[in-house]
This record gives C-alpha cells, structure tokens and sequence, in this order.
C-alpha cells in the first residue's frame, strides 16, 4: 500500500541530527568556522541547538559520551568546495579525505568537527 501512495506525500528540507560531547564547543567551530548561526536552542543546560546557513541546518544534541563514527554522518553540498577546503586548511581542521574530484561529478572532501565527526562536502561539477 505504502509505494501506491507514497508519492502523493511530498518531502521537505531535512536537517541531520549530529550528537557532541560538548555543544559550546561545537557551536563555536560551526559558527567560526563553517559561517552557521544559532536558529534555536532548548534546555537548561542547553542539551539541543538548531544551526542554520543558506539552506543548510544542522541539529546538535548534547551527549558526553559520544563516540565518533567512522562513517560520514552528514553530506553538505557547497558553492565553492575549493574555498571551504582552503578555509578549514588555514583553520586546523582534520581533513579525513584530501580534495579531488570525482567521477560521479562532484569536487569533494572529507573533514571532521571537534567531535570527530566526519562531514562529507560536495561541489557538484558542471
């Protein structure tokens, strides 16, 4: 039943949910580094944050025990993958996989945040 109605339900933007060992910190490199504001944030201590930029959002959500992945837990898609390599070079960010483009038409790289946490990001070749 589900495939002869589901396309009649029409998806909107989604947004990852990223867990952090320390929302603060995450926070700062987002917004120092990357360019995203805080859109919304809850708790007391804050636990949950909504970060925006352009069309991206990221969702962090506290959790002290977090252990990072090996997988990617997040692909962005960017104007200039060249520019945002270049600034997370000059930053110190750990770049997991170097810049190169791809056969299936991207330029591409792989980083992580403070957490560990591996961002795959995409510049999509004409």
């Amino acid at each position: 039943m589900a495939s002869s109605t589901i396309a009649a339900v029409t998806f909107g933007r989604t947004a990852p949910g990223i867990c952090v060992r320390d929302i603060h910190a995450a926070h700062d490199f987002y917004v120092r580094v990357l360019g995203f504001t805080k859109a919304f944030e809850n708790g007391d201590p804050v636990g949950f944050m909504v970060l925006k930029k352009d069309q991206a959002e990221i969702h962090l959500s506290q959790k002290p025990d977090h252990k990072a992945s090996t997988v990617n837990v997040m692909h962005m898609f960017v104007s200039d993958a060249s520019m945002l390599y270049a600034i997370c070079e000059a930053e110190g960010v750990r770049i997991i996989k170097g810049l190169t483009e791809k056969d299936y038409g991207q330029r591409a790289f792989v980083f992580a945040d403070p957490d560990g946490n591996r961002i795959d990001i995409g510049e999509r070749l004409p």
